[in-house]
């Protein structure tokens, strides 16, 4: 899900940038949106974007460094996840033991156990999962609506968090199975 929250934070602005005449203001923006954008929060929020900063009263020297660290308040778009959530996304690649399913700026295992109560065969080459019985099937770009069932977000690289889903509960899976029915 995502939302818009208000924030504050310190941000590190380099001695270079500090000259005689120069304005600190003019490289908070751009400091401040590399520090945070990209990035997990301390509430495993991931920031997509950050905008309005504005700094809060006077910056600290820290002796032997030389840089400013500046308070800093600003407006952040977030995307959070919580356990047992339920998301949707679209299948993003097809593996041997699954699918992986966007959803906002992450990816999500969805496992091939966790698919349907049905047993699945998986093709690899074609993207597609397929249902032995039920003929129900999964390909690359379906849309799915799962839940979340295992949620480990890895704070210093978003890429090697993990995030687990289930489709096996009454009104989850793909948007095409709903219409079967």
């Amino acid at each position: 899900m995502y939302k818009i929250v208000s924030k504050e934070d310190t941000i590190r602005i380099p001695a270079e940038y500090m000259r005689r005449g120069a304005s600190l203001h003019q490289h908070i923006d751009r400091l401040a949106m590399t520090a945070f954008e990209g990035r997990f929060d301390e509430q495993n929020r991931f920031v997509l974007v950050t905008s309005n900063h504005e700094a809060l009263g006077r910056g600290r020297i820290i002796h032997g460094d030389g840089a400013v660290y500046q308070k800093v308040k600003f407006d952040a778009v977030v995307f959070c996840m919580e356990d047992y959530e339920v998301v949707e996304g679209a299948v993003s690649e097809i593996n041997e033991f699954g699918a992986f399913i966007r959803i906002g700026p992450m990816e999500a295992l969805l496992h091939k156990s966790q698919i349907m109560e049905d047993m699945v065969d998986v093709n690899v080459g074609a993207g597609i999962i397929e249902g032995r019985s039920g003929g129900k099937r999964l390909a690359v770009g379906s849309h799915v609506r799962a839940r979340i069932v295992s949620l480990s977000p890895d704070t210093t690289d978003p890429r090697r968090s993990k995030i687990g889903l289930t489709c096996k509960q009454p009104g989850l899976g793909s948007q095409a199975w709903e219409k079967e029915n």
